[in-house]
C-alpha cells in the first residue's frame, strides 16, 4: 500500500494558536528535530506509530466505530489531513490530539505518522486534548463535564483558571460541571443523547432524586420536549411548595415560585429552591464545591 499523502490543513495549528491565547499559561513549545534521521518537513516528523500511545488525560471515553471507518477510508483515499500532536514521555510519544487519526493509521497498518511533537507539561497536555475534543471533535455533555472536573481535580486549578484555559466563560465551565449533580443513570442518558442538556438542566431543578428519575424515563419513552417537561417538574414542584402549611398551594402562586426559581437559577447559574408559604419560607441554594460557592458569593455582591 502505498504511504497516504500529507496534506496539512490549517485546522490544528489553529487549534493550538487559540489554545495559547485563551490561556497564556500553557506551556509548550516545538520540540528539538529528531536526530536520528527520521524523516521530517517544516513543523512535523514522521514517527513510528507503534511508539504513540493515547494519552491518560482523554476525556472521550467511546470512539464511534462508523466515524472511524469513513476516516480511514478518507485517509486511505486523500491522505493526512492534519498531523496528529503528541509529547515525548521517555523513549515513547504519548497523543496530546489526534487519537481517532493514530487509530485510524494502527487500521490501514501504515508504519509512519505524521507528528506535530510539542514539549508540554502535564496540565498543558492535559488541557489541550480537552481543547481539541472541544473544538474539533464534538464530546458529548458528560465527558465535556468531566474534563473540566479533570483538569479542576489533577492540577489543583480553580473554574476560573480552567475556563481561561479551554477559552470558556466561567460560566460555561460551572454550568457543565453541574450536570454532574445528576444521577449516574441520568448522566448515561445525557451522554447517549437520549436527553438533551436543556432537559438536564430541568431536572437539576427537581429536588427529589426519585421523581427526578421518573421525569427523566418520560422524557425518554414519551419523547417530551423541555417544555413539556418544564410544566411536569412544575407539578413536582408544586405538591412540595408550601409544605407544612396544611393547604392547598393555589396554581397561580406555584406559578409564581416556580418563576422566581428560574430566574434565580438562571441569575446565579446554580440550582435554587424556594420552600414558601404566605408566613415564612427558605431559599436554597446548591453549589459545586469551594469555588462555586465563591462565584455564587461574587455574584451576590458578598465579597470584596
Amino acid at each position: 500500500m502505498a504511504a497516504p499523502k500529507s496534506r496539512l490543513g490549517r485546522g490544528l495549528g489553529a487549534l493550538i494558536a487559540s489554545g495559547a491565547s485563551a490561556a497564556p499559561k500553557l506551556e509548550t513549545k516545538a520540540a528539538a528535530p529528531a536526530t536520528d534521521g527520521t524523516p521530517s518537513a517544516p513543523g512535523f516528523q514522521e514517527i513510528d506509530v507503534q511508539l504513540v500511545e493515547p494519552s491518560p488525560y482523554q476525556p472521550r471515553k467511546d470512539i464511534n466505530a462508523e466515524q472511524l471507518n469513513e476516516l480511514v477510508e478518507s485517509i486511505r483515499a486523500e491522505g493526512l489531513l492534519q498531523p496528529i500532536v503528541v509529547r515525548r514521555v521517555g523513549d515513547r510519544f504519548q497523543l496530546i490530539a489526534g487519537e481517532r487519526r493514530w487509530r485510524a493509521f494502527q487500521q490501514l497498518k501504515i508504519k509512519s505518522i505524521p507528528a506535530r511533537i510539542l514539549e508540554a507539561s502535564n496540565a498543558s497536555s492535559a488541557t489541550l486534548t480537552l481543547i481539541e475534543n472541544l473544538q474539533r471533535e464534538g464530546l458529548n455533555p458528560i465527558e465535556e463535564a468531566y474534563g473540566y472536573a479533570s483538569l479542576i481535580r489533577d492540577f489543583d486549578l480553580t473554574q476560573e483558571q480552567t475556563a481561561e484555559r479551554v477559552g470558556k466563560g466561567r460560566a460555561t465551565v460551572a454550568n457543565s460541571l453541574r450536570l454532574l449533580l445528576l444521577e449516574a443513570a441520568i448522566q448515561g442518558y445525557l451522554a447517549k443523547g437520549l436527553l438533551s442538556v436543556g432537559h438536564a438542566k430541568v431536572l437539576l431543578g427537581v429536588e427529589d432524586p426519585a421523581k427526578r428519575a421518573i421525569l427523566a424515563r418520560r422524557v425518554i419513552e414519551e419523547g417530551l420536549s423541555v417544555r413539556v417537561l418544564e410544566k411536569l417538574a412544575l407539578g413536582h414542584k408544586t405538591s412540595r411548595t408550601g409544605r407544612g402549611s396544611g393547604r392547598a398551594v393555589p396554581p397561580a402562586e406555584a406559578a409564581t415560585v416556580a418563576d422566581i426559581e428560574k430566574r434565580l437559577t438562571t441569575h446565579l447559574g446554580a440550582r435554587v429552591s424556594l420552600h414558601h408559604s404566605p408566613k415564612r419560607g427558605r431559599i436554597v441554594i446548591e453549589y459545586a464545591g469551594n469555588e462555586d460557592l465563591q462565584r455564587i458569593l461574587e455574584k451576590i455582591g458578598m465579597t470584596s
